[in-house]
């Protein structure tokens, strides 16, 4: 077997690093920074971690942690992002692989170097010659800006930052009049810190959204449903969770916030206890789609305006590699067509850990998809051909668009219990054999997430 080299060590990389070690499988990991733990890395010194001073997980640690290092018990159960990244440093070491990662080196091409084997070439001038590449450089790192712009963006008087440079409300927010465009999770995490200190507050989104408490009965809410719930249909744990969510906080329309244009479980959710309750404080005050940019003035869809000093944009991220051509992955509008989201059909030896957005913790996740990919190396279980995997990301994808709204956003979407599951019988292939599976786990007939 030949070597194979892991391109970063966040959460994802560090999870093919053990499981390789573990396999006695040889292997490099670079990674452009000084250490371990990707964007959980606060001020990360590679200048891709999205993390702020405030940052706490939205998903438990029971969900997050890796099957083969528990988080300690001692920590709480939705652990700061300086716990977190200690809890990384931890595992590096325990499993003791931290000499085997090569850091300050940004690898910047990985080319074809005939079937099945990879070039690669990093900032220190050297190439190497890799049977397998393990990508692992994350998906939360490459800010996304209104695309096309706002009508009149261009010309705003005030200053406009995107979410992946906040840090904490420091002097571009105290007293003044905030907009945040979003209402995913960075969003709410950031207008509900900034609306302490500002002026005012304003949260603008293109959609409703169905926003989930981080606790409900005293449970953290995605530990809420067993993973024997996941078997059943999707419409009857929807129908579950509605009703819990009707219970404890009403309707999103009785905050002011618009009705969501979708049912819960059909976009990714938005986790947050504060946000809700501080609209009803009026520190933070919801508006609808921007219009348009009048010098300092926003105008929105429903005729509304605010002067505004500081526009923050969540707009999300581009999925990039700069390390590799466009012939060899395009991620036009963050369409990536991975078998299973992790195989490349036409690149044997290219693989993607940990790119997906689950319905749940991505760590546990990249574990497996680590485990399965060491099988395959180690020649414990089979791929279909490229004909095969190509029809069933198809069918993937098609699902997908059925399941979720159309939007970037969703491209890389999996339920957490049944793409798990979904891993584990890829496991249990035999050579040419496509295990009759069902439907794809992105459908939805049969597999909510524990947090729909």
């Amino acid at each position: 077997m030949g070597k194979v080299c892991v391109i970063g060590a966040g959460s994802s990389g560090i999870a093919s690093c053990q499981v390789l070690q573990a396999r006695g499988i040889d292997f490099d990991c670079f990674e452009t920074g000084s250490g371990v733990g990707g964007n959980w890395r606060y001020d990360n010194d590679n200048g891709m971690s999205s993390a702020y001073r405030s940052l706490f997980i939205n998903t438990s640690r029971r969900m997050m942690q890796y099957a083969s290092y528990p988080m300690p018990d001692g920590y709480p159960d939705y652990p700061h992002h300086e716990q977190i990244a200690a809890y990384f440093d931890d595992y590096v070491d325990h499993f003791g692989f931290r000499d085997r990662i090569r850091f300050n080196t940004e690898v910047e091409r990985v080319e074809p170097a005939g079937v099945g084997r990879w070039t690669v070439t990093t900032s220190d001038g050297e190439s190497r010659v890799y049977e397998a590449v393990f990508v692992a450089n994350g998906h939360h790192w490459n800010p996304k800006w209104p695309d096309p712009p706002f009508p009149g963006q261009d010309g705003f008087t005030g200053e406009q930052i995107h979410s992946h440079h906040y840090r904490e409300p420091d002097e571009r927010f105290q007293d003044k009049r905030v907009l945040v465009l979003g209402i995913g999770n960075s969003a709410t995490d950031i207008s509900v810190e900034i609306s302490r200190v500002a002026e005012m507050t304003y949260l603008a989104m293109r959609r409703g959204a169905h926003v989930i408490p981080k606790y409900i009965a005293g449970k953290p809410t995605d530990e809420l449903a067993p993973e024997w719930m996941s078997h059943l249909p999707f419409q009857v744990t929807r129908w579950f969770f509605m009703r819990q969510l009707k219970q404890i906080q009403g309707s999103m329309e009785d905050y002011g916030l618009p009705k969501p244009d979708h049912k819960l479980g059909e976009a990714h959710p938005t986790i947050s206890s504060d946000l809700l309750p501080r609209i009803g404080h009026g520190r933070i005050a919801p508006k609808p789609n921007i219009a348009r940019i009048d010098g300092g003035t926003v105008r929105f869809v429903d005729g509304s305006s605010a002067d505004i000093d500081t526009i923050v944009w969540c707009t999300g991220y581009r999925i990039t590699f700069p390390f590799l051509d466009s012939k060899v992955m395009a991620t036009e509008g963050n369409h990536v067509p991975l078998f299973r989201r992790v195989v490349h059909p036409g690149r044997p030896g290219l693989y993607f850990i940990g790119l997906v957005q689950p319905l749940g913790a991505i760590m546990p996740i990249a574990e497996l998809q680590s485990e399965w990919i060491a099988d395959v190396l180690e020649g414990k279980v089979a791929l279909p051909d490229a004909p095969s995997m190509r029809a069933e990301i198809a069918a993937e994808e098609a699902a997908m668009r059925r399941r979720y709204i159309a939007s970037t956003r969703h491209t890389i979407q999996v339920d957490f219990h049944p793409y798990m599951r979904l891993l584990r019988e890829e496991r249990k292939r035999s050579e040419g054999v496509l295990h009759p599976l069902g439907r794809s786990v992105a459908a939805g007939d049969a597999t909510p997430a524990t947090t729909p």
